[in-house]
């Protein structure tokens, strides 16, 4: 929460109804407990809700508005008395709680304790006023002479303060940032994972960190064979690299080439002759097509990356028949100004953590299984310039310098020979993990994680930039901490080993210390890649934490760094913070810089890993301008996270997202919509009753905050779901990209039902959503009537 006031939609289109409706006994939906049909309660709500709709006609509240909203128009009798107006997620009222105690007609619903004697006499009166004036004199005279003979106090420890906040992040600079970048470069250079984490750690404690510590884990990483893999083609008997390469020729010894890195981990090994059949971006539609067309049994598929998860992809292709993979990014889905024709790259297959150890740390005495292939595939990542060469096909642009996308002809018969010779072996991972204690509640922890390289198999310098600000945010946070502040919260700093094999190190940190982590994990800041290009500021926010991210945003975006408006929105992240947000259902935050083709293109390109050197970031941002607005952003988030006293989370905004991936006009859909409004019902309570009330210093009993924010801490957990299609997240409140607002898995089972493959599938998926929904408004609800407690209201 906090005293920033939030950002709304524009409400001056007429008859669009308001985020908060007035709320009448006769529209309650059945089911409710009975702290809805409390007369003096609805009352109270319709005073405090009409007050709410005075603020939100103020001037001021359009500035913050997500792209495509639209007013749900179910045009269905059967859910005509539903309140189920599209609203557009994060745009709720985040309470302004400041205006409550201005307003006198506001009531709260947990009376103070009056004064038991209110009646004082003129003399008492008098006597006490002397007194305080004598104090008050003597209080002028002390501080006089403290204040010259003593240096300038911090606030205390815990006070959450925004100017304080800005003390701490104007030491955060863009040249200082750049002298780490290159610092960290050089110290990576000819180290193993160890002994890289370790001067790491000495350069953390150097600035002060009081605690680090290194956490190493012994993992089976699938790595390149001794030489490259190949693809031949079998009429002309040419051998290929994955660069496209001829194989006789001399290999290149230009490190940054990577011919031995470019595979795609923990594919099957082996070598596989067969007809290469094109399914384009691998689709449920486009399998289903090629299926009809031709026999795929052990073919091997032409594939491009992008649209689904690559996971997803390999599931609906390996349950087809086939029995290799051909991967590469079409130049197309690539901005104009990126050439990646020539490039290899590195996939992996890992859903995440050690593969011999899943769902367990691989600490000592772990039992090992034998699991050194993930799929049966032999899957094969290629260059675009390779795939037109191998089938003959036009140049990516033509004379017009129109793109056309690469596409094999069905009528053409390529018959190749792939061979893919890849190694698995046991080598230990390092992750470093700092503490910075907090003063008021230690036993609750933001954790702010980037990752740093990993020599096993991939040679990208690009988690320079993640390490380089969480380093600079730290020299700014312990420059405040050695003048006496300290966080209420304790801000946990990680740097991951083993992320581009599948997120292993932060897999095995998170599964060692799960029940731990369970209980006090308040949120996750992600400062994966945050370089990706320089045309566009694309922050991943979960629901409840839009809000905040778009105010901190529009403060600390300048017009030298180029934040234009980009969306904000769920969407599923790559990096670290997979666990958090999928095991743990922890609010996460991630801001990159991308290119603007990259966010309108097909999604999940950056699961193809191209190795990035530190010169192309520097052209990319050659004053670490970027660099700086990432770690200013993303720093102010993590402190007023880790500060607040209530938890800057805004619990309506996860009903309205919920009503928002329930768009269309899908069958099956009234009872998910019926259950959706119920929520929406229940957060709109909690959000106004409970949250603006706990931000009143005077009601901030100390107890109240905290079981509010065990309330809040825990919303997400409630939609996780156990089992979802490889590549999508179990938490169901992120999408799959930008474009589909709907859940993600209803999304999917729709699309096999249109298919005829799966009614099982729909079923399956509509049951995980309405379970969901259900567990948060059961959530919501016993939320409230625990704050219904007389005893608590008097504490």
């Amino acid at each position: 929460m906090g005293e920033n006031e939030a950002s709304l939609p524009n409400t001056s289109v007429q008859g669009k109804k308001m985020a908060y409706q007035k709320v009448n006994a006769d529209q309650r939906a059945p089911g409710h407990s009975q702290y809805l049909d409390s007369d003096d309660l609805q009352a109270a709500a319709l005073d405090l809700e009409w007050d709410m709709e005075q603020e939100l006609e103020e001037p001021g509240f359009d500035r913050f508005q997500l792209d495509g909203a639209e007013n749900q128009n179910l045009g269905n009798s059967e859910t005509g008395d539903l309140d189920l107006d599209s609203i557009q997620p994060a745009t709720s009222p985040k309470g302004r709680f400041q205006r409550l105690q201005e307003d006198s007609g506001y009531v709260s619903r947990y009376p103070r304790t009056t004064p038991k004697n209110s009646h004082c006499s003129i003399f008492r009166f008098s006597k006490i006023f002397c007194t305080l004036t004598l104090l008050f004199i003597l209080g002028i005279v002390i501080g006089y002479y403290a204040h010259t003979k003593c240096p300038s106090q911090d606030p205390s420890p815990g006070m959450s303060d925004p100017h304080l906040y800005q003390d701490i992040l104007k030491e955060i600079k863009a040249e200082d940032i750049k002298k780490l970048f290159r610092h960290l470069i050089q110290l990576s250079k000819s180290e193993d994972d160890t002994e890289f984490a370790e001067k790491l750690k000495v350069q953390w404690t150097s600035h002060g960190l009081e605690e680090v510590q290194l956490f190493n884990y012994s993992v089976l990483l699938s790595l390149p064979g001794s030489s490259p893999n190949t693809v031949t083609l079998k009429d002309s008997s040419q051998c290929f690299y994955p660069n496209g390469q001829p194989c006789d020729q001399e290999p290149r010894k230009d490190p940054s080439q990577g011919l031995l890195y470019s595979y795609a981990a923990y594919s099957a090994r082996g070598t596989l002759e067969a007809e290469v059949i094109d399914v384009r971006y691998g689709t449920v539609e486009d399998v289903s097509q090629i299926r009809v067309m031709k026999n795929v049994t052990n073919r091997i598929a032409l594939l491009k990356i992008g649209k689904l998860p690559l996971l997803y992809k390999l599931s609906l292709l390996e349950k087809a028949g086939f029995g290799g993979i051909l991967l590469y990014v079409d130049p197309c889905d690539l901005p104009k100004t990126t050439n990646l024709s020539h490039s290899p790259f590195v996939v992996s297959l890992n859903p995440g953590g050690d593969p011999s150890t899943p769902g367990y740390p691989s600490i000592d005495g772990s039992s090992r299984e034998s699991r050194s292939d993930l799929t049966h595939l032999l899957v094969q990542p290629i260059s675009a310039s390779l795939v037109a060469r191998l089938f003959a096909l036009p140049k990516e642009r033509d004379q017009a310098d129109t793109c056309r996308p690469l596409q094999l002809s069905h009528d053409e018969i390529r018959i190749v020979t792939m061979k893919v010779q890849t190694v698995t072996e046991y080598k230990t991972l390092t992750n470093v993990v700092g503490y910075l204690k907090g003063a008021s509640f230690p036993d609750r922890y933001i954790i702010v994680g980037s990752h740093h390289q990993s020599l096993y198999g991939y040679n990208g310098q690009e988690w320079a930039s993640g390490t380089a600000i969480i380093t600079a945010f730290i020299q700014a946070l312990m420059l405040k901490v050695k003048r006496g502040w300290r966080p209420d919260r304790t801000i946990v700093l990680c740097s991951w080993g083993g992320t581009t094999f599948g997120n292993v190190g932060s897999y095995e940190w998170a599964e060692d210390f799960k029940k731990v982590l369970q209980k006090n994990v308040v949120a996750y800041v992600s400062l994966h890649n945050p370089i990706k290009g320089n045309s566009s500021l694309h922050p991943i926010a979960s629901p409840s934490l839009q809000q905040l991210v778009a105010e901190k945003k529009d403060f600390n975006c300048s017009w030298k760094t180029k934040c234009p408006e980009a969306n904000l929105s769920s969407v599923q992240m790559q990096g670290d913070g997979d666990f958090f947000i999928n095991h743990l259902g922890t609010p996460s935050v991630q801001v990159v810089y991308e290119d603007l083709k990259a966010l309108e293109g097909p999604s999940f390109l950056s699961e193809a890993l191209f190795p990035v050197r530190a010169a192309e970031i520097e052209e990319l941002d050659p004053f670490f301008n970027l660099h700086e607005t990432i770690a200013k952003l993303s720093g102010e988030v993590i402190l007023q996270i880790a500060s607040d006293p209530v938890l800057p989370f805004n619990a309506l905004d996860i009903a309205l997202e919920v009503q928002n991936s329930l768009k269309g006009d899908q069958p099956h859909m009234f009872q998910l919509l019926e259950m959706a409004s119920r929520l929406r019902d229940s957060a709109e309570l909690f959000q106004s009753d409970e949250m603006r009330p706990a931000n009143d210093p005077k009601e901030r009993a100390p107890i109240r905050v905290r079981m509010l924010n065990d309330i809040l801490q825990d919303l997400e957990k409630n939609f996780l779901v156990q089992q979802v299609p490889p590549g999508f997240y179990r938490n169901i409140l992120y999408r799959l990209d930008e474009k589909t607002h709907q859940f993600s898995i209803l999304h999917e089972a729709w699309e096999h039902e249109k298919l005829h493959l799966s009614n099982e599938t729909l079923r399956a998926a509509l049951s995980k959503v309405l379970n969901s929904i259900n567990s948060a408004q059961v959530y919501f609800k016993a939320g409230l009537d625990l704050f219904e407690s007389g005893l608590l209201g008097k504490n």
